[in-house]
């Protein structure tokens, strides 16, 4: 009898990396069209040319200068450049994106190997690198609708307004329902809490993606919140303002779920979670930056091989205490 001898694994799947990342483009439609809705053709063209960047950019760097001539695209850079566009806001130009696509596609990405050994969640660099390098531009939120009335363009976000003048102010302009369904400022893809939600279900469904990080991290800055809020509820906010403003779902749901940027069990995945969490609610109110997702994300991003070698499961057939290699 002729034994099997192939390297492992030995365990089959039809799924791929391509289709993998087709499904995260379908979840993410929902917000994509929302985003239109809210801001305009302005915010799918920024979306769009932000995919179509990062996909060009990412051929021509594997196959003339990694040299890879069987390489075929996976949507990995869709997504990072949808993702990234939808961080952004209607106030930067063209070659900002484009700077922005670089670091994301180039250094977070492929400088450190290419899809799957990367350490930070590319489309997260490359929006912290144009929020440090392009303040204004990142900080200046449009309207929900603008293009219906021209004559009034550009407001404070929510989270703005919360640490300026207190979380009534922000209730007397914007109403818990208007956050919900994106009639805030902010940036392009974050506002519509319920579109975010709808492509989330898809993933599920489509078993994509696992609930721990989400779980972890949203009910983290529920608690933390509800903490500060009981300390100051006017200067703090509620934790369902929290929830519905600023990037909190869409990092949750979309980007702190990065199956290469995440710790490899559950354990790890709530501490993640957790950690993304405080962080956050830190950066948001005492930091100098009205929003902390990005910031929280990418730091816990560095910490995953500590998480994963701290909660690696002990070596099957030993003691409870058995040491762990």
């Amino acid at each position: 009898m002729r034994l099997s001898t192939d390297a492992a694994p030995h365990f089959r799947t039809n799924d791929s990396t391509r289709k993998v990342m087709l499904d995260v483009l379908i979840a993410l439609t929902p917000a994509v069209i929302a985003s239109t809705w809210i801001f305009g053709l302005r915010a799918l063209f920024i979306m769009l040319y932000s995919m179509v960047l990062a996909e060009g950019l990412e051929y021509i760097t594997v196959r003339f200068i990694r040299k890879q001539k069987d390489f075929k695209p996976d949507f990995s850079a869709s997504v990072t450049g949808l993702l990234l566009g939808m961080n952004l806001t209607l106030g930067v130009n063209w070659w900002q994106i484009l700077i922005g696509v670089m670091v994301s596609i180039l250094i977070a990405k492929h400088a450190f190997g290419g899809l799957g050994q990367n350490f930070f969640n590319p489309a997260l660099v490359g929006r912290v690198f144009l929020m440090i390098s392009f303040p204004t531009a990142m900080t200046t939120w449009y309207q929900p609708f603008y293009y219906r009335n021209p004559t009034i363009m550009t407001a404070a976000s929510p989270l703005g307004m919360l640490l300026d003048q207190g979380v009534d102010q922000v209730l007397k302009n914007y109403s818990y329902w208007d956050m919900f369904v994106g009639k805030i400022p902010g940036s392009i893809g974050e506002v519509c809490t319920l579109a975010l939600i709808i492509g989330f279900i898809y993933l599920l469904i489509r078993d994509r993606v696992k609930v721990m990080i989400p779980l972890s991290y949203i009910g983290t800055v529920v608690v933390f919140s509800s903490i500060l809020y009981l300390v100051d509820p006017i200067k703090f906010g509620n934790p369902l303002f929290h929830l519905l403003t600023g990037g909190l779902i869409l990092g949750a749901l979309f980007m702190a779920t990065d199956m290469v940027t995440t710790p490899m069990t559950a354990k790890g995945e709530f501490v993640f979670g957790l950690g993304a969490g405080v962080l956050t609610v830190l950066i948001r109110l005492f930091g100098g930056y009205p929003e902390g997702v990005s910031f929280s994300i990418l730091i816990m991003n560095a910490f995953v091989p500590l998480i994963d070698d701290w909660l690696k499961p002990k070596i099957y057939g030993t003691s409870k205490g058995g040491a762990k290699k």
